[in-house]
């Protein structure tokens, strides 16, 4: 601020020598307003500043930080005891009856693999027990139809700790009061939402109708007027 003030003082005294008639008496307030030094034009008398005094004792005191509030903590009424009626038990199995039209089989499925398997005239699906060799039952899905029709079909039986035979063929038909016993059933349905069916509740009809796609089930047995096979071909499988 004070280079500012000389150079604007000495601005000023050199237009006054050019132009006296500038600067008159009405200058005086202008630079006393200004708060400007110019000397041989005008030099206010400076004014004393005042002497800050000390707070009396009357003043009131500096505000105080308001206090952090309190949150109410919410009150949680009484917990109910819990019912032990209302629990649910697991579900029991569904009742699997001795199928007595069915053949003896063996105690161990086939494995059963096709693209697709698509049926004619699907009757019904149910839980059944099928007689075993030795005189044991297993629980199977039985499905029965009129006629059922297996593309890329491949079949393996393999008795525990022992070499398996593979059956394969392009197509298996089976036709004419069709039963079919299966223990577990992997695959999509047409409309390509994957499926699984087991041997504890029977799925509804239109779970599988009018057919399954990429299927890969354990085969108990099968029974039916004709089965026939297109390009077939087996072949022994080493046990591993």
């Amino acid at each position: 601020m004070t280079s500012r003030r000389l150079s604007l003082a000495a601005l000023l005294v050199a237009s006054l020598v050019v132009m006296p008639s500038i600067l008159g008496a009405a200058a005086a307030p202008q630079y006393r307003d200004a708060g400007f030094c110019i000397p041989l034009i005008y030099c206010p008398t400076p004014s004393p500043s005042p002497t800050p005094s000390a707070p009396s004792p009357t003043d009131p005191a500096p505000p105080t930080a308001p206090e952090t509030p309190t949150v109410p903590t919410p009150s949680v009424g009484p917990v109910a005891p819990v019912d032990p009626s209302a629990t649910p038990e697991p579900s029991e199995p569904v009742p699997a009856p001795i199928d007595e039209g069915a053949p003896v089989f063996t105690g161990t499925p086939a494995s059963m693999g096709s693209s697709s398997l698509s049926f004619a005239g699907l009757k019904g699906i149910s839980i059944v027990s099928v007689p075993t060799v030795g005189g044991g039952s297993v629980r199977a899905l039985k499905i029965t139809a009129d006629s059922i029709t297996i593309e890329g079909f491949s079949l393996t039986v393999r008795p525990p700790n022992g070499p398996g035979l593979v059956t394969t063929a392009d197509t298996m038909s089976l036709q004419g009061d069709v039963t079919v016993y299966i223990g577990s059933v992997t695959a999509s349905s047409m409309g390509g939402a994957p499926l699984t069916l087991g041997t504890d509740t029977p799925p509804p009809l239109t779970d599988v109708e009018p057919g399954l796609l990429n299927v890969s089930m354990g085969l108990v047995g099968s029974i039916a007027d004709r089965i026939t096979y297109s390009n077939t071909d087996q072949r022994i499988v080493a046990a591993k």
